[in-house]
């Protein structure tokens, strides 16, 4: 079985900037693996250890990217490609599902393609179904657990306070939740193996895509607007008293406001 993961590096804080363009300013920002992304990584490995066969890791981004990918291989990965070139920057969901897409088009052989559900610095859910649909792919999404019968997959899927099974056949595209695993601890010596690798970087002239819908020219989302909302500064009340006095009072001060 081979599985294709899509990851995105994203920054490690709660307050960015922008530049006019609306697009994120990333330059000198700590980074990370998107959380949930490092869970779809760990769901890859776990079908690759009951199914065999092999795992690869693909993210589009600058340079730094690099760290993320090796962060992937020392989780025990065998494969990881990254897409980096200035046509590439700025794209909005739309056109980083059409460039991950392209590039998944090219890897060619594989049998699922698995991605955390969300990153955390858009919270749009819309890459993972995005590349299902520009490769055709029957799309299982909200993955709670993954179960692979043959050439059919099964996932337990998140709907709110319910839960249902989804089946399609492979090849097939999921997104998983971060309640499906928890992500293993690297061992020592896949640290030393993936600093030892050497990471592929494919540009614009290395993936069969079209540039016109590449990066920011390519990208139909236009923000007309971006800002961080001011906190307003509320009265604070200190409450006087035993522990017992305090909650009593905190409980009468809340049925007074119909909170409880």
């Amino acid at each position: 079985m081979n599985i294709i993961v899509c990851i995105k590096q994203v920054p490690n804080v709660t307050k960015v900037k922008w530049d006019a363009d609306g697009s994120l300013i990333r330059t000198g920002l700590p980074t990370i693996i998107n959380p949930v992304d490092k869970n779809a990584v760990e769901a890859a490995l776990q079908l690759k250890e009951q199914h065999g066969g092999k795992v690869t890791v693909i993210s589009m981004g600058p340079s730094q990217v690099e760290s993320a990918l090796r962060e992937a291989l020392c989780m025990g990965v065998d494969d990881v490609i990254q897409l980096s070139d200035r046509k590439f920057a700025g794209a909005d969901t739309w056109a980083t599902s059409y460039t991950l897409g392209a590039a998944i088009k090219k890897i060619a052989d594989f049998d699922l393609v698995i991605t955390g559900v969300e990153a955390m610095d858009g919270n749009t859910a819309q890459v993972g179904p995005q590349i299902a649909e520009y490769l055709g792919l029957p799309l299982l999404s909200y993955a709670l657990g993954i179960e692979v019968d043959g050439k059919n997959v099964r996932i337990k899927q998140k709907l709110g306070d319910v839960s249902r099974k989804l089946e399609a056949a492979m090849p097939a595209l999921i997104t998983v939740e971060k309640e499906i695993n928890d992500y293993r601890v690297t061992p020592i010596d896949k640290v030393i193996d993936a600093f030892d690798k050497d990471i592929p970087v494919w540009g614009v002239d290395d993936v069969p895509a079209d540039v016109v819908h590449l990066g920011l020219k390519g990208s139909p989302t236009k923000l007309r607007k971006v800002y961080s909302p001011k906190l307003e500064k509320g009265q604070v009340e200190m409450l006087q008293g035993t522990p017992e006095e305090i909650a009593r009072q905190l409980v009468d001060k809340l049925n007074a406001k119909f909170l409880i």
